[in-house]
């Protein structure tokens, strides 16, 4: 497998920095909340997070969904998949809910997360903010805010590590087997 570099790690901070002004524009602060879908959303949503912190001084709630249960997939997942805990700071009732992932592909994991959100109860709004869209939907899911569009093979990954998690910290696209 070959690895290209997408985004380097200042790429990545100027994007989520793009994305929070965006967010301000458009949603404003006052009935923010910020979601993101664990492992790597909820580590954006966090430096969304921090971003408005430190330009407007607000500290906006933000929480982690795990979707496991809520997958469509979740049968084939094996005897014994692990489940995180989701956590939602506030109650959502008429908030602004920003929902943050890493990469949207499918749109699967997306769909997963709203159905986790709603149980919660019933935001005003849900928007969706994207580090990376790849594309190849299969559902009819667009982002409201993205890093950056990229078009992949249908074998290519797009990989995003975080400093947090990965020790490391960029985007890549990774090739698998075949021909460039």
């Amino acid at each position: 497998m070959r690895r290209k570099l997408l985004m380097t790690p200042e790429e990545i901070k100027n994007s989520l920095e793009r994305i929070a002004f965006e967010i301000k524009e458009r949603e404003g602060l006052k009935k923010l909340c910020i979601i993101g879908i664990r492992n790597r959303g909820d580590i954006l949503g966090k430096r969304i997070k921090e971003i408005f912190r430190k330009e407007t001084k607000v500290s906006i709630p933000v929480g982690v969904i795990d979707i496991t249960l809520y997958r469509d997939d979740f049968t084939t997942l094996g005897p014994k998949p692990l489940i995180g805990s989701s956590e939602i700071p506030c109650k959502i009732e008429g908030k602004t809910i920003i929902l943050v992932d890493d990469v949207l592909y499918t749109g699967r994991t997306t769909r997963a997360a709203l159905d986790e959100i709603i149980d919660f109860g019933r935001p005003e709004k849900i928007s969706l903010c994207i580090l990376v869209d790849r594309g190849g939907r299969e559902f009819p899911i667009c982002p409201d805010y993205i890093g950056r569009k990229v078009e992949v093979g249908d074998n290519d990954i797009v990989e995003v590590h975080l400093e947090e998690i990965d020790k490391d910290e960029g985007v890549f696209i990774v090739k698998r087997g075949g021909k460039d």
